[in-house]
């Protein structure tokens, strides 16, 4: 899964590692991005518009839903073009998630270790996912997940489905709606371009927020 991320490559860095054009938009840098806070995204905000670089809300809640239904963080990748409550948004509403890393948490006998994935070249991590208008009309999105894949899936099942430099364009292009094709023009980073290590377990309460927790601690 994916519920805890760092953001804080600035807005030149992901421009041009993005290579699209993008509106820009200050960045704060965020160590400690927890669900159910305003998070950095890139999508186009309505039919026609250009891309930006704005906020959405981390909690996904169409705004057909009924009242009380399900607000995840999460979508899996598997399900998320056939889903009634996800597919919407999966042919109309993409966006990416721009990161720095994500944490994960391993259960060993003496409790749970967070670890801190990132790329090996510590370029950004684009992370395929979904947003709808909220019934109070903010955006809010879900981070598509998947399988776990190299040094990830030592820590935990699944993982979020980071892509890899190609699919950036495809993925935000509103004129691609087709399942099937998204599936063949859309691929994940490969999983060797990512690297691991043990964090502090400062990480675990949301309100801490610096760069020390990121640094790596002795396993």
């Amino acid at each position: 899964m994916c519920g805890r991320f760092a953001l804080f490559s600035p807005y030149p860095k992901l421009s041009a590692a993005l290579r699209l054009p993008l509106e820009r938009s200050e960045i704060r840098p965020r160590y400690n991005v927890a669900p159910g806070t305003w998070i950095a995204a890139i999508r186009h905000p309505e039919e026609g518009a250009p891309l930006v670089l704005d906020e959405v809300w981390w909690g996904y809640r169409p705004h057909w839903a009924n009242e009380g239904a399900p607000e995840p963080i999460n979508a899996k990748s598997e399900r998320v073009a056939v889903s009634n409550y996800f597919r919407g948004a999966f042919a109309h509403h993409r966006c990416l998630v721009p990161a720095d890393g994500w944490y994960e948490w391993h259960w060993h006998p003496g409790g749970k270790q967070p670890y801190f994935i990132t790329r090996a070249d510590r370029e950004p991590i684009w992370l395929a996912a979904i947003w709808a208008e909220r019934p109070d009309g903010a955006p809010g999105c879900a981070i598509l997940t998947e399988p776990a894949r190299g040094v990830a899936k030592e820590i935990h099942p699944r993982m979020p489905l980071a892509l890899d430099n190609e699919s950036l364009e495809p993925w935000l292009d509103p004129h691609l709606i087709d399942r099937e094709t998204i599936r063949q023009v859309v691929h994940h980073l490969p999983a060797d371009m990512l690297t691991h290590w043990p964090v502090s377990t400062r990480v675990n309460t949301p309100t801490h927020d610096d760069a020390d927790l990121i640094e790596p601690i002795a396993s």
